[in-house]
């Protein structure tokens, strides 16, 4: 049998994660789409005068006979399902591959291990902390969009702490043991190799542990770096708050289960926040050049998005309702080690990242830790929560900033 030549190749991925979900809030869109669009009026309450126009024309159209907007719908959402697939098949078999190489780990602790992208001047040592949920490569994603080695090259001595995937003494750990635990010893390994106190940079999640432990061990940190970190966590509203702890009631038997919280079940409750957000990016990309810079840049990020992690049982528990549901950290009731973690005690020069787009961590909720903290410069770059790291315009939005922050305050070492 001879093979078509626009067959498609092997699907080498599994994203977009869970794709069964993404698949049916698509379909459940197109569906609701038909039935309403047979009901439209341009007097409803909620129309303003731009739909209301338009709303007219087309039911004078229809009245008139020579518009048939049933089928003009229906040939529509058949469209748009059909770009949807077309994207995702794109996608999953484009040739990209992440095409740079780890360090080897200057230490080891359970699953987690330290990374060394070493430095080619004499600049201060930055100690990166990602988030607990997502894998730590973003920040050193693909050759010519890794911000460990643009730092690196900028005289940086940059380090990263790759949390890695959790094994099954890990699976009981709690925020304590994260923070009080094996940051902490990463950070003491990494004033150890070099001489003296370094500056620790979280990233979302990774942000929230690194004040609590700028609060706990001032003495191994000389400085503070927070990237689009979130703190109050009913900011600008609660509603998705409420939708976290009510997760955790439908989530606890899988916890128990498998004393985790799994990739897919991490990944639908990320996709609740903009449930129709992944069939648009797919459809774009199915329009992308697939040799292009933007379809290579989209699956890269892609590719990450869909290599999660799974979260210990206990720290899932946590961020949902200590974090979300109680929104202790605003509150001074998060507590690491039985102690309050307050960030008005930090008396660290400390640089605040608050991506002006940003969909995960509302820029309200890393204002109002900014806001607590006594030496602070706050950074609002142009872009999202993972392109301020590693989009297209991230060196120019908050890499070459960061870099001038740290130069002019810290010195090698």
């Amino acid at each position: 049998m001879t093979r078509r030549d626009d067959a498609p190749g092997p699907n080498l991925r599994r994203g977009p994660r869970p794709l069964l979900l993404h698949l049916t809030l698509a379909t459940m869109r197109s569906l609701v789409s038909r039935s309403t669009s047979l009901n439209w009026s341009a007097d409803w309450p909620t129309s303003n005068a731009a739909s209301a126009a338009v709303l007219r024309s087309i039911q004078s159209a229809v009245e008139t006979g020579t518009f048939d907007f049933e089928t003009a719908v229906f040939q529509e959402t058949f469209a748009q399902d059909a770009a949807l697939i077309a994207g995702i098949a794109a996608y999953r078999r484009h040739p990209w591959r992440r095409d740079v190489v780890d360090p080897e780990p200057i230490w080891r602790e359970g699953s987690s291990s330290l990374l060394d992208y070493g430095t080619v001047g004499e600049g201060p040592t930055v100690l990166f902390v990602p988030s607990l949920i997502n894998r730590a490569y973003i920040l050193d994603l693909r050759a010519g969009g890794s911000m460990m080695r643009w730092f690196a090259d900028q005289g940086v001595r940059t380090l990263l702490l790759d949390w890695g995937r959790p094994e099954d003494l890990e699976r009981g750990f709690t925020l304590t043991d994260y923070i009080a635990g094996r940051l902490e010893r990463a950070v003491a390994k990494a004033n150890a190799l070099t001489g003296g106190p370094v500056v620790v940079a979280g990233y979302c999640m990774g942000g929230t542990l690194a004040v609590a432990l700028a609060q706990r061990r001032p003495d191994l940190l000389r400085g503070l770096v927070i990237l689009a970190a979130p703190w109050d966590f009913h900011a600008p509203d609660r509603q998705r708050a409420d939708q976290a702890l009510l997760a955790l009631d439908l989530l606890e038997p899988v916890l128990q289960h498998e004393s985790a919280m799994p990739v897919d079940f991490l990944q639908s409750l990320f996709a609740m926040l903009d449930p129709w957000s992944v069939a648009r990016k797919y459809r774009r990309f199915g329009r992308l050049d697939p040799d292009g810079e933007a379809a290579r840049l989209f699956v890269a990020m892609e590719d990450w998005l869909n290599d999660g992690i799974p979260l210990a049982a206990p720290v899932a528990r946590s961020c949902l309702k200590e974090w979300y549901g109680l929104n202790l950290p605003v509150r001074n009731e998060w507590r690491i080690a039985g102690l309050p973690v307050d960030p008005r005690d930090i008396r660290l020069p400390t640089f605040v990242a608050i991506p002006d787009r940003d969909r995960i961590v509302p820029p309200a909720s890393a204002l109002a830790l900014a806001a607590l903290l006594e030496e602070v410069t706050v950074h609002k770059p142009g872009a999202g929560h993972i392109g301020m790291a590693a989009g297209p315009r991230a060196e120019q939005e908050l890499w070459q900033p960061l870099s001038r922050w740290l130069k002019a305050r810290f010195r090698a070492g």
